[in-house]
């Protein structure tokens, strides 16, 4: 369920840069080349890009009551893991997928697969299969009874099967083949499944490794049902999360350095296997997606986008509150969230999201081309 945060090396701060020039000059809107086209967005992960499919499920790993989504339209909590839109709903709309120029992308928000009013149009071009607390560690999810890569790639199967019987078995895989597929997950394995229960099993790089064996099964499966265009997002600097900060970082409240090293652990494991995949599959396009340092530059330049808090989010005191603990009768939530970085002590705010992910689609797009 959890994502994010940074830490305080300098080394971040030109990719940062570069990001907010991409950002400055360029519009949210990328037109593909008239002779590519990407027909849906197919998304799997955590609470990051979970639009609302906890919601369905029996699990306390749910944001579907305010004040999450209060600015979403209509100030409806969707199931959303903060204040409105997520990465997935940004990355739909910011690509203009069908290469007409009065059009903003392929649609406005990327469904929920278990959403009850789903209708068949809504599988032609994209849904989410995400579900928020999920891991690669097949125990991160049944700690909190959420659905793990297996059952989201399971949901994947019946989807491709109601995609068949709508446009047939040469349309699935036409669909599937130049459809954009990007995997958001690992941040709650290392942060709490590895903190509180695999510490006493594994040293980290060894867990590290378990991590991306799993993240490669996954992959090589979801190559095996057709997927070719494939992104997959890198942990951030988990140990300046709020709440990590709120354990771990003294009377500062400082980043866990610890913590951000075993991110950066992942990641290079990641990085190496994802070259390793794109060795042996060359037909696809597995791209590592670096998260890490476009919110490391955020987080140390935070005033330069106009934010004024990082080290604590919105919702409540900012420090532990998630989830349940983030609720409407909180009487500590901040009336101007534009001023922070984060909704709530996992997660970032919809504006946030939005710088961060024009710029990735600027950055990243041409790469599954």
């Amino acid at each position: 369920m959890k994502m994010l945060f940074f830490s305080s090396s300098s080394s971040a701060v030109p990719l940062f840069v570069t990001f907010f020039i991409i950002l400055c000059t360029s519009n949210a809107l990328v037109k593909l080349p008239e002779n590519e086209t990407v027909p849906a967005v197919i998304v799997f992960g955590d609470s990051i890009v979970d639009p609302g499919n906890n919601n369905n499920i029996v699990t306390i790993a749910k944001a579907n009551f305010p004040p999450y989504g209060r600015d979403f339209d209509g100030g409806k909590p969707t199931g959303r893991f903060t204040n409105g839109r997520i990465p997935s709903d940004f990355i739909v709309f910011g690509l203009n997928l069908n290469h007409t120029a009065e059009e903003l992308g392929i649609k406005k928000l990327l469904p929920a697969y278990l959403d009850p009013t789903l209708q068949p149009a809504d599988l032609l071009t994209g849904v989410s299969f995400a579900s928020g607390a999920s891991g690669y560690d097949p125990l991160t999810s049944k700690l909190s009874q959420v659905l793990s890569l297996s059952d989201q790639l399971e949901l994947f199967k019946e989807y491709i099967g109601k995609l068949k019987a709508m446009v047939g078995e040469e349309g699935t895989n036409s669909i599937l083949s130049q459809s954009l597929f990007l995997l958001v997950q690992g941040s709650n394995d290392i942060a709490e499944t590895y903190s509180v229960i695999r510490k006493g099993q594994y040293d980290f790089p060894t867990y590290a490794d378990l991590m991306v064996g799993w993240a490669s099964s996954f992959l090589k499966e979801l190559y095996g049902l057709g997927a070719r265009r494939i992104g997959v997002f890198c942990a951030t600097p988990l140990g300046c999360l709020p709440s990590q900060r709120s354990i771990g970082g003294g009377k500062r409240i400082e980043c866990v350095d610890n913590i951000n090293e075993e991110s950066k652990l992942f990641n290079d494991k990641l990085s190496s296997e994802l070259d390793s995949l794109n060795a042996n599959f060359p037909l696809a396009r597995f791209v590592y997606i670096d998260i890490y340092n476009p919110l490391l530059g955020l987080i140390q330049n935070p005033q330069k986008l106009g934010f004024e808090v990082a080290d604590k989010g919105c919702c409540g005191t900012g420090l532990i509150e998630v989830a349940l603990l983030c609720n409407k009768f909180n009487p500590f939530t901040c009336d101007d969230v534009s001023k922070y970085v984060c909704w709530d002590s996992f997660h970032p705010t919809e504006r946030v999201y939005k710088i961060l992910i024009s710029a990735i689609i600027q950055q990243y797009v041409n790469k599954f081309l």
